[in-house]
């Protein structure tokens, strides 16, 4: 069921963003932002004043917040009244104390994907999120582009028949570099929470959630995943098999089988620009999804939608799915024995720069 805010919705002015932290996704998401009907470039909140100044000058922010002594520079974007949405950039470990102090804040939210470290997290943010009448979404971004939405849309329509089974995989060779927010497990680095996402995203939007999960991984001398396959079980057979890597590469690309054919995407899985959809017949049509910005433009303007709506969740989005994928998100990790500092209690990190 979908949430309507109790806050009014948006007038027809356009809705002034704050962007947190400055790192590379922040950098490619803004350019998108940039091109979005309706959106102005506001503030930006940075861990040091170079890059918060620097960040502003390069995508044309008016403001730009940078931490003092009490490293609350992203609480100083929250405390202006003039910032109506925010997108949340930081790494994973500090989403939730970012997310929780800007609802606190009366700001809708967009964060970056995975949501936060864990279920428990999520939930919480999601119920303050209701509480305070805000839009709340995850950045999945693979959710909202063309080629996921044709290809559920083909799955809907029964093109492919009854879906059987997925694969997916997602991985490259990254250099082990302890500072590097991949490898540290302070940021909650590894190759779950990092790629795995994107091939949940499909084995879920395909297979819908499953009956059984099993997760195997390699953990390295920091306790961080550097390999990991889940395999979903799902009722009369049906299955997928998800793979993520930080140390080798594959195809990236996800395969979705049925009773009457197959689609497959193009590479990566997580931006396709094509879909591969073969029937019976084994004669392979080919579908093209050109696209002139990153891709993020279009989760970007479905939260502007959404709030200018009045909703609080959207429907391609909800709040439920973000749950129940942090859910199984931390099913895997207690079978390969991956934790973090946030499940103890301990996330309010501050924001990296």
């Amino acid at each position: 069921m979908k949430q309507e805010s109790s806050r009014p919705a948006a007038d027809a002015r356009a809705l002034r963003w704050g962007v947190v932290a400055t790192g590379r996704i922040a950098h490619k998401v803004t350019r998108d932002l940039a091109q979005l009907e309706g959106a102005e470039l506001y503030a930006v909140s940075s861990r040091g004043r170079a890059s918060a100044e620097a960040f502003a000058s390069e995508h044309g922010f008016a403001l730009s917040y940078h931490d003092g002594p009490a490293g609350d520079g992203y609480r100083q974007l929250f405390a202006d009244p003039r910032v109506d949405v925010v997108y949340v950039a930081t790494p994973h470990a500090q989403h939730f104390e970012v997310v929780r102090a800007a609802l606190e804040g009366g700001k809708h939210v967009l964060c970056e994907k995975p949501f936060t470290i864990n279920a428990r997290e999520a939930t919480e943010l999601v119920d303050l999120a209701k509480a305070r009448g805000l839009f709340l979404m995850e950045g999945v971004w693979t959710r909202f582009l063309p080629a996921t939405r044709r290809a559920l849309e083909l799955i809907g329509n029964g093109e492919i028949g009854l879906v059987r089974w997925v694969q997916a995989d997602l991985g490259f060779p990254a250099a082990y570099d302890p500072t590097d927010r991949l490898w540290d497990p302070a940021a909650g680095g590894g190759a779950l929470l990092d790629l795995a996402v994107y091939p949940l995203t499909w084995a879920v939007a395909a297979l819908g959630f499953p009956a059984g999960l099993t997760a195997k991984g390699h953990l390295n001398q920091d306790g961080v995943d550097v390999q990991n396959t889940l395999t979903l079980e799902y009722p009369e057979g049906a299955a997928a098999q998800l793979t993520s890597s930080l140390q080798a590469s594959g195809p990236g690309m996800a395969t979705i089988g049925g009773t009457a054919g197959w689609i497959r995407t193009g590479s990566p899985l997580y931006n396709p620009r094509r879909l591969e959809i073969c029937g019976l017949d084994g004669n392979v049509r080919i579908e093209e999804f050109p696209e002139e910005t990153e891709g993020f433009i279009h989760e970007l303007r479905e939260t502007a939608r959404c709030i200018r709506s009045g909703l609080q969740e959207s429907p391609l989005m909800p709040w439920a799915e973000t749950v129940r994928v942090m859910q199984l998100l931390d099913q895997a990790r207690d079978q390969m024995g991956l934790r973090y500092a946030n499940d103890y209690g301990n996330g309010g990190q501050v924001p990296a720069g």
